[in-house]
């Protein structure tokens, strides 16, 4: 299977057969700094080191290639930024040159032999006519900083997964525009902004310097929001013309008090979980078919078992998503019941300001098991009819089967009858022909329709079931 950031086998073998390190190691250190003000030598960083002092180090690397998925094509001009474990932006981000060769510094505690002894990354990538990563359907993996190699220029850190393979935009993408700007905020790195206006919403998120481009705007007059939790920000408005590149239109903080969100959670035929979590969803970038949205970074709670509060809720509004993520939990599909509707709220509530109670407790339920393709995370498939399957429901009276591109859209849909004497069922793919450089998402409902109405019983996973299709 070839990795999810690396679609060609070759290429992964070049970058696992560079070396490991050069022969000149990096000096431990260059003294003392202060992080607020750092004088430190050219090539040399201002690091926290063991013994709670900073230092003048070697930088940590990171470096690699951003390419189109459906032909490792290099993409020039992206933009590629580190992200730790909450979802905030660090260290320098990069542009991509000509050969979509981008290098990121990033901040990394160290071992009293300056070697790095700790940071978990992410990478996220934004260009224009190309989807941004990650999605909810395309996580990014983690790179672990402590892996990173010794070389003449400092740590690096180059293997597969620096790679990262984008999915180009349909249609013609020729006239779409830009809109740039800064995050005047103390917090300022890693926000999500959301420009409201012609078609869907279109996001980006600011690198560590608070410094944010959306790419991919259609022409016409917007509303530009940022979201994170704790940070509240006046919006700002803007038009685009045809192809054109907006910049100056920046976010400043606002002095307005954050809201919070309270509600429960109910679980029950749920063998397989006892835990969920709960996520906000930006509701102008919210796909109602396919049930998943942008969540800003801190917008989520997780290890929930009954009730639950996510604080620090900027202004706006929401989709409120209970079992979101791979838990062996999903939302309770059944209509016909309380508590299992999609949820919105606005912060702050009209009627009850900052503090915001979600009245019916969410019901959620026992996962549809995925066998394959996607059990686990993105698959590739290198047939274009791909086979299904998931685990059966022994309570069913059908399926009902529907199949999704990365942007959301209903490509192909089915229901075929009860199956017995099998532990699990497969469906062969005949919707459209997939598209080579596309990702994909299956989702199954079982249904019992012996008493009218019919009654749907559970589904696969939110983030399970995703491949992608490359000609073999």
């Amino acid at each position: 299977m070839r990795n999810l950031y690396t679609p060609i086998p070759m290429l992964a073998i070049l970058l696992a057969a560079l070396p490991a390190c050069n022969s000149r190691k990096p000096p431990a250190n260059d003294g003392t700094c202060d992080p607020a003000a750092p004088e430190c030598p050219a090539g040399r960083v201002c690091e926290p080191f063991v013994d709670a002092v900073t230092r003048c180090a070697a930088p940590v690397l990171i470096v690699g290639r951003v390419v189109a998925l459906i032909d490792e094509s290099p993409i020039e001009g992206a933009i590629v930024q580190a992200i730790d474990i909450n979802g905030a932006a660090v260290g320098t981000s990069g542009t991509t040159d000509a050969d979509g060769a981008y290098t990121l510094t990033v901040p990394v505690g160290r071992d009293a032999e300056g070697r790095p002894v700790n940071g978990i990354l992410t990478l996220r990538v934004q260009a224009a006519a190309f989807q941004e990563f990650p999605t909810a359907i395309r996580p990014a993996l983690p790179l672990d900083a402590t892996t990173a190699a010794e070389a003449e220029e400092g740590w690096v850190i180059e293997n597969a997964l620096t790679t990262v393979a984008l999915i180009a935009l349909p249609g013609d993408t020729s006239q779409l525009g830009s809109i740039s700007g800064t995050i005047d905020a103390a917090v300022h790195a890693g926000i999500l902004v959301v420009a409201e206006g012609a078609g869907a919403a279109q996001v980006g998120y600011s690198d560590s310097a608070g410094v944010y481009t959306i790419f991919n705007v259609p022409a016409g007059t917007y509303a530009l929001t940022g979201y994170a939790a704790g940070v509240q920000l006046e919006s700002a408005a803007t038009a685009v013309e045809v192809g054109e590149t907006v910049s100056g239109i920046d976010l400043v903080a606002s002095d307005r008090p954050l809201s919070t969100v309270s509600g429960s959670v109910q679980i029950v035929n749920a063998a397989g979980g006892s835990q969920t979590s709960i996520v906000l969803a930006v509701e102008s970038t919210f796909v109602e078919a396919a049930a998943r949205g942008s969540v800003p970074p801190g917008l989520r709670v997780g290890n929930v078992t009954g009730a639950f509060t996510i604080e620090n809720v900027p202004d706006g509004h929401y989709v409120v998503l209970a079992a979101f993520e791979n838990d062996n939990l999903v939302r309770d599909p059944d209509q016909n019941i309380g508590g299992t509707q999609i949820v919105r709220v606005e912060a702050p509530d009209p009627a009850t300001g900052t503090l915001i109670t979600i009245s019916e407790g969410f019901k959620v339920t026992e996962a549809l098991g995925v066998v394959g393709p996607g059990p686990d995370a993105p698959q590739q498939i290198t047939s274009a009819t791909p086979t299904l399957e998931w685990n059966d429901d022994a309570s069913e009276d059908g399926y009902e089967i529907r199949v999704f591109d990365a942007f959301g859209n209903e490509v192909w849909s089915d229901e075929i009858a009860s199956v017995s004497g099998s532990a699990t069922v497969t469906v062969i793919y005949a919707g459209p022909a997939l598209a080579p450089g596309m990702f994909y998402q299956f989702r199954i409902t079982s249904f019992r329709e012996r008493n009218a109405p019919r009654t749907a019983i559970s589904t696969t996973e939110d983030l399970k079931g995703v491949f992608y299709f490359l000609n073999p």
